[in-house]
């Protein structure tokens, strides 16, 4: 017996009426998910309290659906974005059995994961600067055999991978700083800022990401990165200060935009 059929009060109709009083926009979605992920009654009562209160939905049942996999998500680690589904398919692409791939700046590691799914047969590394991402990616790619490192950037990456990396994914921060506080309030409080936050311009890590990728990856790799819809060409600028040739791609649907470079 579900919770909600142990407790009328808590049926999917009665949750998702309170979600989108507390201004949930998807409320009858996440009422549905609610639902599903609670194991009793007063632990139901308890987690929709907690996502009325703002905690994120992934943080409140502690997983993020992302390209068809369920990945654990631990309580202030940074959720993974739908949007982020499409840099794992350009980086997938690029892969063939044997590919070295760097998730960097990787959080709770969903896309290194998906990229593993996808491109069969990769050797998968990954880091963050935030240990709790650390502890959260490593449960994650475990089961892919994957690598997690704790440290800034390639800071922690084993020299031996110098010069050997297929491909580099990162979704780094790129919001400037200035716009960090116009984000959902469940973000700005419960995700770390430094996951968020990119600077002035939102291009501050890109651009130390950039100026060291080359001395990583093997000729003919690529660096993908995440940016926003309105960066392409100050990325480009970077990218190209870098010494890397650069290509932006966008996907409409998901509202997404990647720049992809590799050294000249």
């Amino acid at each position: 017996m579900s919770a909600s059929a142990a407790d009328p009060g808590l049926s999917i109709d009665t949750i998702a009426a309170a979600l989108r009083a507390a201004g949930c926009v998807f409320a009858a979605e996440e009422a549905a998910v609610l639902v599903a992920a609670a194991p009793s009654s007063q632990a139901l009562r308890a987690m929709v309290g907690q996502r009325a209160a703002g905690l994120p939905l992934e943080h409140v049942v502690g997983w993020a659906e992302f390209c068809g996999l369920r990945v654990a998500v631990d309580p202030g680690v940074f959720v993974p974005r739908r949007r982020s589904e499409f840099i794992v398919r350009q980086a997938a692409a690029l892969c063939r059995p044997g590919a070295i791939v760097v998730d960097l700046a990787c959080g709770c590691g969903a896309i290194g994961a998906a990229i593993a799914t996808l491109a069969a047969g990769v050797e998968l590394h990954a880091c963050d600067v935030d240990q709790v991402a650390v502890r959260c990616a490593r449960r994650n790619l475990l089961s892919f055999g994957g690598h997690v490192y704790a440290g800034d950037l390639f800071q922690p990456l084993p020299d031996a991978l110098r010069g050997c990396v297929t491909v580099i994914a990162a979704n780094l921060p790129y919001v400037p700083s200035a716009e960090v506080r116009l984000m959902p309030a469940e973000a700005r409080t419960h995700e770390p800022l430094a996951a968020l936050d990119g600077g002035p311009d939102g291009l501050d890590v890109l651009r130390r990401a950039a100026a060291s990728a080359g001395d990583w990856l093997t000729p003919g790799g690529h660096l993908l990165i995440e940016i926003g819809a309105g960066q392409a060409d100050a990325a480009s600028a970077a990218f190209a200060a870098a010494g890397l040739t650069a290509a932006v791609a966008r996907d409409a649907e998901l509202g997404a935009t990647v720049i992809a470079g590799r050294p000249a």
